[in-house]
């Protein structure tokens, strides 16, 4: 018969191993690791494709506990679907990818999306959030899915979702535009106008301004507003919304091009919108540059990165992520070239940024759009937001390309 010390020690371990146990204790375990690893890269021979090497930094590693947060709180709060729901993902997702390849857009990506049509009528109307002021736009989006592909009943029956909405800063003679593209579980003006630094952009760089919601984001999203309404595990809602955000964003800038008097158009994705942003570069023509700021290329590996104990456990969803890889070929930034030259391609990631991965994402959208500028900053995902180096990228990124004029020898501009 055990001791009661022996299965006071045996039930503490099993506490300790437990997997929620495990989730919570993530933000006290990554920065104490990232820490050690920074000492470890520090003193050892660079990799291919590694990070550049950063002093170890307790703010850095308190920016990592800050990312490893938020992704505790969204793996704890996630629904782990039932067995019913499953089974629908993976039926859907394995015709999804018979039709694709049968239709030749499994091989030719680019072909699987469609051109919208031209906006024909919108709604504008005034806002305010603090001292910005701001119209918002709206429109119906007009995206369905193909025809027989799977889940469009589902997608199309969601109305809420078939309104978009677009924040814009606009000034009165015609300007260059700047379009941000947010990432997940954004979508509200409050905080998108301000994680964008919308004014600064407006105000002080003088370009007019749109920040479109992406589906099932903010006033777009059933139910709550908040939360994050995609990537999930359904594999063609994501394809369906990845593809319905590219639409929807097509549109607006063929507005901006036949109303507002310039073809001068940026684009800047943040994290998901990264995403957005990458696959836009390659569907769409002429934009003045794309900008990339920590984003998210690969779906399936950012699954299985952060699927966490609770789920990498489940045999359920051992094959979501090879499925995942197959389905979304089809939205793949990396599975297209891009329509943009080299050198107005930016991408900017962070050091110590723990939501995705700073080596395997960057590394692979850089290969694939042959290493344009890229810059690491000192911060996390969620630390870009105050990194002063990442703003005046921006404006370097945006000079460059020629959306705004180059700055005077001896204009020594304060990013606000």
């Amino acid at each position: 018969m055990p001791s009661p010390v022996r299965s006071a020690v045996g039930r503490a371990t099993a506490i300790l191993r437990h997997p929620v146990w495990t989730d919570l204790t993530a933000p006290v375990r990554t920065p104490i690791a990232w820490y050690i690893g920074a000492w470890i890269r520090r003193i050892s021979p660079p990799r291919d494709g590694e990070r550049p090497s950063t002093p170890p930094s307790l703010t850095l590693a308190m920016q990592a506990a800050l990312d490893e947060t938020v992704l505790t709180v969204a793996r704890l709060t996630h629904r782990v679907p039932g067995d019913d729901e499953l089974a629908r993902v993976n039926d859907e997702a394995t015709v999804a990818v018979e039709m694709f390849q049968e239709r030749g857009w499994l091989d030719d990506p680019a072909s699987y999306h469609d051109a919208p049509p031209p906006l024909t009528d919108i709604d504008l109307r005034k806002a305010r959030s603090g001292r910005i002021r701001y119209t918002v736009m709206s429109f119906d989006s007009g995206y369905s899915p193909h025809e027989g592909e799977p889940g469009r009943e589902r997608w199309l029956a969601d109305r809420k979702n078939q309104t978009v909405y677009v924040w814009m800063l606009r000034h009165p003679e015609p300007r260059p535009w700047i379009i941000c593209v947010h990432g997940a579980a954004m979508g509200q003006a409050g905080s998108d106008l301000r994680v964008f630094r919308a004014a600064w952009l407006h105000t002080v760089l003088g370009l007019n301004v749109a920040l479109p919601i992406q589906p099932r984001h903010g006033p777009r999203r059933t139910g709550l507003p908040f939360g994050v309404g995609f990537p999930n595990h359904d594999l063609m809602d994501t394809t369906h919304a990845v593809t319905q955000s590219v639409w929807d964003i097509r549109r607006l800038i063929a507005w901006i091009r036949a109303t507002q008097g310039t073809n001068n158009i940026a684009v800047q994705g943040l994290s998901l919108g990264g995403y957005t942003a990458a696959l836009l570069a390659s569907i769409e023509p002429n934009l003045s540059c794309v900008i990339l700021g920590v984003p998210v290329v690969d779906f399936a590996s950012l699954m299985e990165r952060h699927a966490g104990p609770r789920f990498r456990s489940d045999a359920r969803l051992a094959g979501l992520t090879d499925l995942a890889s197959q389905v979304h070929r089809v939205i793949s930034p990396l599975a297209i070239e891009p329509q943009i030259p080299r050198d107005r391609r930016f991408i900017y990631a962070g050091l110590a940024d723990q939501i995705i991965h700073p080596v395997h994402q960057i590394r692979e959208i850089a290969r694939h759009w042959e290493e344009p500028d890229v810059h690491w900053f000192s911060g996390s995902h969620i630390g870009f937001f105050v990194s002063r180096p990442v703003h005046e990228f921006l404006e370097r990124a945006l000079r460059s390309s020629n959306v705004l004029p180059p700055a005077a020898a001896d204009d020594d501009q304060a990013v606000a």
